[in-house]
């Protein structure tokens, strides 16, 4: 763990360098609602919890580390390179103004900025962290050796974590909410098709396995000594099933029944829910 927080604090002052801090100007005290949100932050989720904590030590003590914003506008806004926790942390805890370092920084130094200050505080999940790599490879030409160095992590590193992408959203969403590992979704990688991948990863959550019992049962299904399952949805309904997906943009799930069936239209929050609300029923009224 100490080898990986060194190398993480190598990646950052090569994206904030020590020298370049101590020469910035003294840290301002700015307007919270001045401060608009980094669109190029890595991550999607917050703990509520851990939010509520975070606002109760600052009522308490107040904000310790400074944010790091850059100048949005000539209105005198401001946007959020890194420091999103705290960020809204302070505004739940009713502050009005916040202290900041305000630097210059382009949108893949924005990027950059946040994405390691996550890493270092371990906030993103996995496929958060392979998410921010491929958007960093794919919006600004940077090579897996490129992003490596920025983070602190090895190219084989970076490599393992944007594989993770390739994973069936079922899957995915399992390793987003925690109820597998990496190591589990690493290993399930070796499945060539996304059912297996479906099934092995059921197996791993109903059976309770470890990492090397899941590598054991990918041996067994490549092998072909574990059944392969069977696909009980026709073409037709898997293409409408695509088709709701793509119109709702959510999963969904198609079963017929002897007369008729359902339809089941899958959500992951509040937002989205809000989200097909508006869709289906504000749109129709």
């Amino acid at each position: 763990m100490s080898g990986r927080r060194r190398g993480l604090g190598k990646g950052l002052e090569a994206l904030i360098p020590l020298t370049d801090l101590l020469e910035s100007p003294a840290i301002r005290e700015i307007p919270i609602d001045e401060i608009k949100p980094n669109p190029y932050q890595p991550r999607h989720h917050l703990n509520p919890d851990s939010l509520q904590e975070l606002a109760q030590s600052i009522r308490e003590h107040g904000l310790i580390q400074p944010l790091i914003v850059t100048q949005a506008d000539e209105e005198g806004k401001y946007q959020l390179i890194a420091g999103e926790r705290r960020w809204q942390a302070a505004k739940m805890a009713g502050l009005t103004t916040v202290p900041a370092i305000i630097k210059e920084a382009t949108p893949r130094q924005m990027l950059e900025l946040a994405l390691v200050e996550n890493i270092q505080r371990a906030d993103l999940n996995p496929l958060e962290e392979a998410e921010a790599y491929q958007y960093l490879m794919e919006e600004f030409g940077l090579t897996q050796g490129e992003v490596a160095r920025r983070v602190g992590k090895s190219r084989a590193a970076i490599a393992n974590t944007v594989r993770l992408l390739r994973l069936p959203d079922e899957v995915k969403k399992a390793l987003a909410e925690g109820l597998i590992t990496e190591g589990h979704a690493r290993a399930l990688l070796a499945l060539p098709a996304p059912e297996l991948q479906v099934k092995a990863m059921e197996a791993v959550i109903k059976r309770g396995l470890n990492v090397r019992q899941t590598e054991e049962l990918v041996k067994k299904l490549q092998q072909g000594k574990v059944s392969s399952p069977k696909s009980s949805v026709s073409p037709e309904l898997k293409a409408l099933e695509n088709s709701f997906r793509e119109a709702l943009g959510t999963k969904v799930q198609l079963v017929r029944g002897k007369k008729g069936g359902k339809l089941v239209i899958f959500f992951y929050s509040e937002e989205e829910l809000q989200a097909l609300y508006e869709r289906l029923i504000k749109q129709n009224s």
